[in-house]
């Protein structure tokens, strides 16, 4: 009897798992199988049923969950259009290089101003200052008349015998050079000061200086207005006092071009080391200079 009511009681258990499984709703057997996705809090809604049993439902998103990895072409055109483009870095080039050659000029320029400043005397110029002596037409002619133009001043004298020629001839080359990189503004002013009135009169002075060039002013004196000038001009005067006509003598001089400002005022001093081309430059630095900072200049 017992054995009978076993197996009677095994069949009845089955038969009452199976009713139960068929109660159970289609969502909660879904979820009791494993899943293989992650449902974030933005795309899943707990909901409650009915029968007090919780379920998840998931939510579906219109907008796609992965972002599209960018190609390569994509990739290129983002590195040729970055902040360090071929464009910007030339910019920054020019802009470099263009600072770098300003700052260069203006300290070239502040140099040449100190050393023109140190030339100056308390009250008066070290070199140069007023003279008075006489042209090729016998006028007058003083320091007031260099004014308002860069001159260039040499001292020489017609009897000698291989220097000066050289000079001039220099000189001569750089009166042209000027002349040419000024467009012809006529604000350069060539003068020769002979450092021997005895014999260097005017028509003496005329025949000598136009075998170089026209342009050049020759001036003379008395034997006391060319010493004056000398001691102006720091130049070197050894010519002698009283000398009978046709006595032969020899002169010394200083060997030196001396350029002045507009304001006559002494900024250079040109020697036998320079040559037409790098005389010519220093020359126009100046004029350049004087002209950047706005000061007139007399152009008749």
């Amino acid at each position: 009897m017992a054995s009978s009511i076993r197996p009677a009681g095994r069949i009845l258990a089955r038969a009452s798992r199976t009713s139960l499984l068929s109660l159970e709703s289609p969502v909660t057997r879904t979820l009791a199988r494993p899943t293989f996705f992650s449902v974030g809090p933005e795309q899943a809604a707990r909901t409650r049923s009915s029968n007090g049993i919780t379920t998840l439902r998931r939510a579906f998103s219109t907008s796609p969950t992965h972002c599209k990895a960018p190609s390569m072409g994509q990739l290129k055109a983002r590195n040729s259009t970055g902040p360090f483009s071929w464009k910007s870095a030339l910019l920054f080039v020019l802009t470099g290089g263009g600072m770098i050659i300003y700052f260069r000029v203006e300290k070239e320029r502040l140099e040449r101003k100190r050393i023109a400043e140190l030339s100056k005397g308390v009250g008066k110029p070290k070199v140069g200052g007023p003279f008075t002596l006489k042209d090729l037409d016998g006028k007058e002619f003083t320091a007031e008349d260099l004014k308002g133009k860069y001159s260039f001043v040499y001292f020489g004298f017609t009897h000698c015998p291989d220097i000066c020629p050289d000079e001039l001839d220099k000189m001569a080359e750089i009166i042209d050079k000027v002349n040419e990189a000024t467009g012809g503004e006529k604000i350069f002013l060539p003068v020769f000061i002979t450092c021997d009135p005895v014999r260097d009169t005017p028509e003496v002075l005329r025949e000598y200086l136009k075998e170089f060039h026209p342009g050049i002013i020759g001036l003379t004196g008395t034997y006391e207005q060319v010493k004056n000038v000398c001691k102006q001009y720091r130049v070197y005067f050894s010519t002698p006092r009283d000398v009978k006509p046709g006595e032969d003598y020899l002169v010394d001089h200083s060997i030196y071009f001396y350029l002045m400002d507009p304001d006559n005022d002494f900024v250079e001093c040109i020697g036998r080391q320079d040559t037409p081309d790098s005389a010519t430059r220093t020359i126009m630095e100046h004029i350049n200079d004087w002209k950047r900072e706005g000061k007139p200049l007399r152009k008749d």
